[in-house]
C-alpha cells in the first residue's frame, strides 16, 4: 500500500470509512475549502459503501429521488442527476446501484477539484492510538498513518447471530454475510432457505436470490414477524403544530391520533424532522422502553419499501414461495444437506424446518460484544466508550467521541450509523447529509453563508 507512511503527506483529517457517510464528509470538506484530508476505505473502491455497491437492479432506494440529494444546500441535486442519467423523475425509486454511481461521481469530482487536498487510501484500520497532538492509525498490513484529527465513519456494525442460534452448530449452512461474493456458491436453486429477520435486509436477500434464479421456498423468521410497509403515492404533508412529549407512550398516542386524521404515513413523516430532538430529550429508561416495545413497529412503518418492491413481496407471499413468521428459535443443528431448525410460533405451536442455508438478515449489529478490530481497539484503549444503550459509540450532539470516564476525546469524531445511540435517526441519507455537513463546517472552521441554518 504505497503512500501509507505518515511522513509522506501532512494529513489534518483522516476519515475512516468510505461509504456514504465518509464519502460525503470528504466531499463537503473540499466544498468548504477545508483541511487536507484522507478518505480511507477497506474495500477496493471508496464512494459506494455496502448499501450502494449492489449490482442488482431490483435493489431500489427506499426514498424517492426528490429527497435523496447528498447536498443539503442543493435539495434538487440528485433529482437533476437522475433525470439526466437515468431518465427518472423525482417521484421514482431509483436503483441503489445508480445512487452509488452518483456518490462515486461526487467523490471523483472532489478529487479532481482538489487533488492535493483530498487523498484516497485503500486499507483496513485496525487500531488507533494517540500520537503527539493527534493520532496514529495502524493498518492490517502493518503500515501506519498519522493525522491531527480522525473521523470514524465505518457504517453499520456487522450483524450478530440472535439468541437461540449458534453459528458453529449450523456449520456450513450458516451465511453470516449475504453480500459476500461466495455466499451463494453451489446453491441448489430449488433448495429451501431460512432468513433470520423479516425487515428490509430479508427483502433485499429474497430479491437477490430470485434474481439469481433461485426457485425454492423462502422462510423469514423474527420474533414479531413484521415486514416493512410500502410507500404510497406522494402527497402534501400537513405541518405539525406541536411535537409530542419525548416519551414512547406520548409518541405512540400522538401517532394513533394523527393516523386517524391524516393517515399513518403522514403521521410518521411529520415526526421525522423532530425525531432526533425527541430522542435526545428522552430519558435513558424511556429510550430502553422504546427499543424494547416500540422499535419493531416504528421500523416497519418508518423504513418502507418502494411500491415495486412491495408488489414483488406480495406476489411471492400470495403464491406461497415466501413466508414471514413470528416465532422463536428452539434448536438448530447442521445436517448433511444444510440445517434443521425448530421454532415456536407465537401461538405456542412448534415447527421443524429443513433448509439448505440459514442467512443472517437481522440488520445492523450493536457495539456490545462486537469483534470489529477498530471498535475493540477504541474501547480497549478508552478513547471511546459504548453509548448508554450499547448501540454504537457514545458522542455529544456535535459528533465528538466520548471516552472512558465521560470526557470528550479531543480531535476524535464519529458520524453515521455508528452514532445511532446518540441520534437514533441517523441511518438514512436525509439525516446523515445534515450531520456530515455540520461536521465539515466545524472541521473547516467554515463561515460559508450558504450553509447557515442547514
Amino acid at each position: 500500500m504505497p503512500g501509507m507512511s505518515g511522513t509522506d503527506h501532512h494529513i489534518d483529517t483522516a476519515i475512516i470509512g468510505g461509504g456514504f457517510s465518509g464519502t460525503l464528509l470528504a466531499v463537503n470538506l473540499v466544498r468548504h475549502q477545508g483541511p487536507v484530508s484522507a478518505l480511507i476505505e477497506r474495500r477496493s473502491s471508496a464512494g459506494l459503501g455496502l448499501a450502494y455497491s449492489t449490482a442488482s437492479r431490483s435493489h431500489l432506494l427506499n426514498v424517492r429521488a426528490a429527497n435523496m440529494s447528498a447536498l443539503p444546500d442543493d435539495p434538487g441535486h440528485f433529482e437533476r442527476w437522475a433525470a439526466q442519467m437515468c431518465s427518472a423523475s423525482g417521484s421514482c425509486f431509483v436503483p441503489r446501484a445508480d445512487y452509488g454511481r452518483y456518490l462515486n461521481g461526487l467523490l471523483q469530482e472532489a478529487r479532481e477539484k482538489a487533488p492535493h487536498q483530498l487523498l484516497v487510501r485503500t486499507g483496513e484500520v485496525t487500531g488507533l492510538q494517540r500520537q503527539g497532538g493527534g493520532y496514529r492509525m495502524m493498518f492490517e498490513s502493518g503500515e501506519t498513518l498519522d493525522a491531527n484529527r480522525v473521523v470514524l465513519a465505518t457504517g453499520n456494525l456487522p450483524a450478530r447471530i440472535p439468541g437461540g442460534l449458534d453459528a458453529a452448530a449450523l456449520g456450513k449452512s450458516y451465511v453470516a454475510d449475504p453480500w459476500q461474493a461466495d455466499s451463494w456458491d453451489r446453491l441448489d436453486l430449488d433448495a429451501p432457505i431460512l432468513l433470520i429477520g423479516t425487515g428490509l435486509t430479508a427483502v433485499d436477500v429474497a430479491l437477490l436470490l430470485r434474481d439469481r434464479g433461485h426457485r425454492g421456498p423462502l422462510v423469514a423468521v423474527s420474533r414479531r414477524g413484521l415486514t416493512p410497509r410500502a410507500h404510497a403515492d406522494p402527497a402534501p404533508l400537513p405541518p405539525l403544530r406541536e411535537p409530542p412529549v419525548a416519551s414512547p407512550r406520548a409518541i405512540l398516542r400522538h401517532l394513533r391520533t394523527q393516523s386517524g386524521d391524516i393517515g399513518w404515513r403522514a403521521a410518521v413523516d411529520q415526526l421525522r424532522p423532530h425525531s432526533q430532538t425527541l430522542w435526545r430529550k428522552m430519558p435513558p429508561g424511556e429510550k430502553q422502553r422504546f427499543l424494547r416495545h416500540a422499535r419493531p413497529w416504528w421500523d416497519v412503518h418508518r423504513h418502507r419499501m418502494a411500491p415495486e418492491v412491495a408488489a414483488r413481496v406480495e406476489t411471492m407471499t400470495a403464491d406461497g414461495s415466501f413466508r414471514s413468521l413470528a416465532a422463536r428459535f428452539l434448536s438448530a443443528r447442521a445436517t448433511a444437506t444444510g440445517a434443521e431448525l425448530a421454532i415456536r410460533h407465537r401461538d405456542g405451536s412448534t415447527e421443524e424446518l429443513q433448509v439448505a442455508r440459514v442467512v443472517n438478515c437481522t440488520g445492523p449489529g450493536e457495539i456490545a460484544g462486537s469483534d470489529h478490530p477498530l471498535v475493540r481497539s477504541l474501547l480497549g484503549s478508552g478513547l471511546a466508550r459504548p453509548d448508554p444503550l450499547g448501540m454504537g459509540i457514545d458522542t455529544d450532539h456535535l459528533g465528538r467521541v466520548i471516552g472512558h470516564g465521560g470526557t470528550l476525546t479531543q480531535r476524535l469524531f464519529a458520524v453515521g450509523p455508528l452514532t445511532r445511540g446518540s441520534f437514533w435517526e441517523i441511518t438514512a441519507v436525509p439525516d446523515i447529509r445534515h450531520q456530515v455537513w455540520s461536521l465539515a463546517r466545524l472541521l473547516s472552521n467554515a463561515h460559508w453563508v450558504g450553509g447557515e441554518g442547514l
